[in-house]
């Protein structure tokens, strides 16, 4: 054996290799363009499918083959060796198939770390088919690791030549895509939702997506960019972003968009906004429905996280919640509905604080960031945008919790954070935003029931801020008062005060006024007629605000009005008429001749829903001389953009006027009150009338102490307070105590006089003391009564003479219906 040849000698230890290894060696072809045997190829599927063991030894013997080839530049042969692993990997699913992948997986990883293009893209390619497969039996030893940080490389791709740039980042995205199938769903493996593996997943995927729009926006033509839309990556990636999302579990979520927020927020991208909200356009609609308000929460924390960011990016980020919200089913919102709103309208807050301020601390330094007034005048109206948009998610009941919440955070005087700020700078700047927040939620808002819809913790604030002096808060209130009375969509059939002969061209849908109503309306009713009174009253008063007026005049009639209600609101509308004629307010024309013109419409409008023929007679007819003698009383010749009014307005009286004894008289043949309509509205002025005028803290102060004063004693009369001594507190503890046995010993000398008395002597000092106490109440009624208006009337004296006597309160007959 010593003696034989060389040659000899190879051939018997090639006759000796292993089966396996010839097998493999046969699959090779002499000239690597010939491409893979592949009849021995088939030989090979054959053994390994019949000695499944013998896989993890023909795996090895491959990677050792590839190695040795990549190293001597066979590229060829590689690719054989490649398609060889395929071709095996997808015929062989067994048990034994764990300790191939190994050897599979070392090739793959061989040929990602080769700076060829084109070894890379082949090693991505195997990886993805493998990715494919569903493996039987799961593996615990196994790491992506190093796939995910080189597929990441590979998407950030900066090769030269643009074309194989383009390849390689489409093969990392590829295998990035691949990486999550395989992990995502095999709970034995790594986590790839943990930060690390997301925190380079996901800005590998919006960097191709980012850097298709910018190919995409220099594409010629449409056709062209069809064409190049198949060359890039960005198809494919928002794929791929889409697929991992809607993989998504609940607990995954955060994982997965907080990398997406540190992205915008490195590369300034929020500032732009198309991309951001393109990024969560695709979250939204690629993660399941139910998850929806987490992510909202997390651009919310995220909004909280940057309040003291430029007001662009908070802009940016509150575009992109309105945008999420819109996406977001109805109740996305999440159990956390309020704390949603919160969080914008503190924002809100914040806005308005800086643009007081001028910097984000509250004083301007030398380096601190200066505040541009017209950005965050820009941030405040994209948070109103988006607080519309969130109500317009929630179901009724919570809309009304919403307009409560709101209304609690608009500030009042003395109770801002900041005291040394002026309240009229404060409230001004508060009000504007905060009031249209609540002109959102409102917009669309369904009830059918007012007191509900109107509690009076809401409603009360909301009316307070009707008699401020800036006309477009009170222009706001009334609107919002518009959307939450009407039910039927009355309102655009109010939108234009005119006479109009016949209001069925109106077409009104009017409903019974339903229990509900009338108890609103009694609880209520007088506040609303007040503010439409002093509304009117209000000289900055103008053309829009008038038309708000008479819009609300009619929805009252038509949604919430009973026979008394209709009274009350004719009186309100004679009111108004001698509110216009009154020469004790220094009305200026226009408001004068629009308050005769709103009376006029909203009387020809209440006499022809009230279908009493003579009412509408006597209204037509003052109309009818008003056109013809003073066509500046009606609204046809006032609400237009060039009113003819005349210079003054001293003789307005005679036909040209409703009469209120007429409108009583006719009325009153028809089964209504007469009495109250006899009766003149006059309204009623409360502090908050005061209140409302006083623009800041020191006038709100002053008023609160000369309220005070006046209901306390002169400071004249006052005595300085007595200066407290240890003497004075011994003295004052002595004389409880002696005080004490003094009380007690009057209590028992009371008791053993009722118990040894005779009757007659108890029955004698009662009735003493009960007359005693009734003089003492006759003096104090003869001193309350007012003798003019006596509800008994008059008596007749013997001569037939009738003298006025006035009756006592306490002696008065009253109906027993009026007896409660």
């Amino acid at each position: 054996l010593y003696l034989l040849p060389s040659l000899g000698v190879c051939g018997c230890c090639g006759a000796l290799r292993p089966r396996y290894k010839r097998l493999v060696d046969n699959i090779f072809p002499e000239d690597p363009e010939d491409g893979l045997v592949k009849a021995n190829m088939e030989k090979l599927t054959f053994y390994a499918l019949s000695a499944p063991e013998k896989l993890d030894r023909i795996g090895a013997y491959l990677s050792e083959r590839l190695s040795r080839d990549v190293a001597r530049h066979r590229y060829g042969y590689v690719c054989i060796a490649m398609e060889a692993l395929d071709q095996l990997l997808m015929a062989c699913h067994c048990q034994s198939i764990n300790l191939f992948v190994e050897s599979f997986l070392k090739m793959v990883r061989k040929l990602l770390e080769s700076d060829k293009p084109n070894l890379q893209i082949l090693g991505t390619n195997s990886f993805v088919k493998f990715a494919n497969i569903e493996e039987d039996t799961p593996s615990y030893h196994r790491s992506y690791d190093f796939f995910v940080s080189r597929f990441s490389e590979m998407c950030h791709s900066s090769y030269e030549d643009p074309d194989i740039r383009t390849k390689i980042r489409m093969a990392g995205i590829k295998g990035l895509q691949g990486v999550v199938r395989k992990t995502v769903n095999d709970e034995l493996q790594a986590n790839i939702w943990d930060p690390q593996h997301m925190d380079k997943i996901v800005p590998s995927l919006l960097f191709n997506l980012q850097s298709g729009e910018r190919t995409e926006s220099r594409s010629p033509s449409p056709l062209q960019a069809s064409e190049k839309e198949k060359e890039s990556p960005v198809e494919l990636t928002e794929r791929c972003f889409r697929e991992l999302l809607g993989r998504a579990a609940y607990g995954n979520i955060k994982n997965a968009v907080t990398p997406v927020l540190m992205h915008l927020d490195n590369h300034s991208l929020w500032e732009g906004k198309t991309f951001a909200v393109r990024c969560f356009k695709i979250i939204m609609y690629s993660i399941q429905s139910q998850h929806s308000h987490l992510v909202i929460q997390q651009l919310l924390g995220h909004l909280d996280a940057n309040s003291k960011n430029s007001a662009t990016v908070r802009a940016g980020i509150v575009e992109v919640l309105l945008e999420a919200a819109a996406i977001a089913a109805s109740g996305s919102v999440g159990p956390t509905v309020l704390e949603v709103f919160n969080t914008l309208l503190r924002q809100l807050r914040l806005s308005v604080d800086y643009e007081l301020t001028g910097s984000y601390d509250g004083s301007v330094n030398i380096g601190t960031k200066i505040i541009k007034a017209h950005e965050e005048r820009q941030l405040q109206e994209a948070v109103i945008r988006t607080i519309g948009s969130f109500a317009n998610t929630l179901p009724t009941y919570q809309r009304s919790e919403v307009m409560l919440f709101i209304m609690g955070k608009i500030p009042v005087p003395g109770v801002h954070p900041k005291p040394s700020m002026n309240y009229l700078n404060v409230l001004e700047h508060y009000k504007p935003c905060f009031l249209p927040s609540t002109s959102q939620v409102t917009a669309g808002f369904q009830t059918t029931n007012m007191l509900t819809a109107l509690p009076s913790s809401f409603l009360e604030p909301l009316l307070s801020f009707s008699l401020t002096e800036d006309p477009e808060i009170r222009l706001l209130v009334l609107q919002i008062l518009l959307s939450l009375i009407d039910r039927h969509d009355n309102t655009p059939k109010f939108s234009n005060i005119s006479i109009i002969s016949d209001i069925s061209v109106l077409k009104l849908k009017v409903d019974k006024c339903s229990r509900q109503d009338n108890l609103f309306m009694k609880k209520h009713g007088q506040q609303l007629y007040r503010h439409i009174y002093l509304g009117c009253k209000e000289q900055s008063s103008g053309r829009q605000h008038y038309e708000t007026l008479f819009a609300l005049l009619g929805l009252l009639s038509v949604e919430l009005a009973n026979e008394e209600v209709v009274v009350d609101l004719i009186r309100l509308a004679l009111a108004l008429q001698d509110l216009a004629l009154s020469t004790d307010e220094a009305m200026p024309v226009f408001n004068r001749c629009a308050v005769h013109a709103l009376a006029a419409a909203y009387l020809n409008l209440i006499c022809q829903l009230t279908t009493v023929p003579a009412f509408c007679q006597h209204i037509h007819e003052v109309i009818e001389v008003r056109q013809k003698e003073s066509p500046y009383l009606l609204p046809e010749d006032v609400f237009i953009d060039n009113p003819k009014l005349p210079s003054s307005l001293e003789k307005v009286e005679g036909e040209v006027l409703f009469l209120q004894s007429k409108i009583t008289e006719v009325l009153g043949g028809s089964g209504y009150n007469t009495d109250r309509l006899a009766t003149p509205y006059v309204p009623q002025y409360t502090d908050e009338d005061r209140l409302s005028k006083r623009k800041s803290i020191g006038e709100t102060i002053s008023l609160q102490v000369e309220v005070e004063s006046r209901n306390s004693p002169e400071k004249e009369e006052r005595t300085p307070a007595e200066e407290i001594t240890f003497e004075t507190l011994k003295n004052a503890i002595v004389d409880s105590v002696g005080m004490e046995e003094q009380e007690r010993e009057r209590r028992r000398q009371v008791v053993e006089k009722f118990q040894k008395a005779p009757f007659e002597e108890i029955a004698a000092h009662c009735g003493a003391r009960a007359t005693l106490l009734q003089s003492k109440l006759n003096q104090i009624f003869e001193i309350t009564i007012r003798p003019p208006p006596s509800p008994s009337g008059t008596i007749s004296s013997g001569y037939g003479q009738s003298q006025s006597r006035s009756v006592p309160i306490y002696e008065m007959k009253f109906p027993d219906l009026c007896v409660y």
